[in-house]
């Protein structure tokens, strides 16, 4: 393959998938996500062009994979997470098919199960949750709060941080308890990784200073963590 988008996982260098990294040591360009661990880029060989996605339009990324990916090298786009949720995977994939530009999808350990579970937060649990609804919250005022209030399940909010006092506000306008128990995991799966816990009328609150990238867990299961999180072993 020409061009592979690879998902670089939520965070610890070790969650990315075998596959992932072989194509990370074997490529000749690697375009990567400001968020992918450091340790990641550092497996590139030594004479591959490293280029950080930071301060690129979306439309010089597609340019920058095209141009690299018609010349026949080995290019490696590493995104955080899994490249098709809410990382523009597909824009990228759409471009290079539009160029005739052969290129794969390796997919990647997404945040939406694997920070919450990190944070000891099962999104799903037999008698709770049977569904989980993902959906990015940077523009608060453009979701439909009426139709996420509806949702059965866990609510996972991506992005939701700095707008999550206004999200909590429209979801217990349109009828969730401000009593529904809520969380937000910061740094999550890294040595960085930091919790709070707190009813949904009271977590934009809670989570004031916590720093992104930042998850936001709405739903029954987080009351599951204060059983589950006491005997919880973190990875060495």
């Amino acid at each position: 393959m020409t061009v592979a988008l690879v998902g670089a996982g939520p965070g610890d260098p070790e969650l990315i998938t075998v596959r992932g990294l072989a194509r990370v040591r074997a490529c000749e360009v690697l375009v990567f996500d400001r968020l992918v661990a450091a340790e990641l880029v550092a497996e590139t060989p030594p004479p591959a062009l490293r280029v950080e996605r930071d301060g690129l339009s979306q439309d010089e990324v597609n340019r920058l994979l095209v141009a690299h990916g018609r010349r026949g090298r080995r290019v490696v786009r590493l995104k955080g997470g899994d490249p098709f949720l809410f990382g523009r995977g597909g824009e990228e994939a759409l471009a290079l098919a539009q160029a005739g530009v052969p290129f794969e999808v390796i997919p990647g350990v997404s945040s939406l199960a694997s920070v919450p579970g990190s944070a000891a937060i099962p999104v799903t649990h037999r008698g709770v949750a049977s569904a989980v609804t993902a959906f990015a919250a940077h523009d608060v005022e453009a979701l439909d709060a009426a139709a996420l209030t509806r949702a059965p399940g866990t609510l996972v909010a991506f992005m939701g941080l700095s707008g999550l006092e206004r999200l909590a506000a429209r979801l217990v306008e349109h009828g969730l308890p401000a009593a529904m128990p809520a969380a937000v995991v910061s740094a999550g799966t890294t040595p960085e990784e930091r919790t709070v816990v707190a009813p949904l009328g009271a977590i934009a609150r809670a989570a004031r200073g916590l720093p992104t990238p930042a998850l936001v867990v709405i739903g029954e299961v987080v009351a599951l963590r204060d059983a589950l999180a006491p005997a919880r072993r973190t990875a060495a």
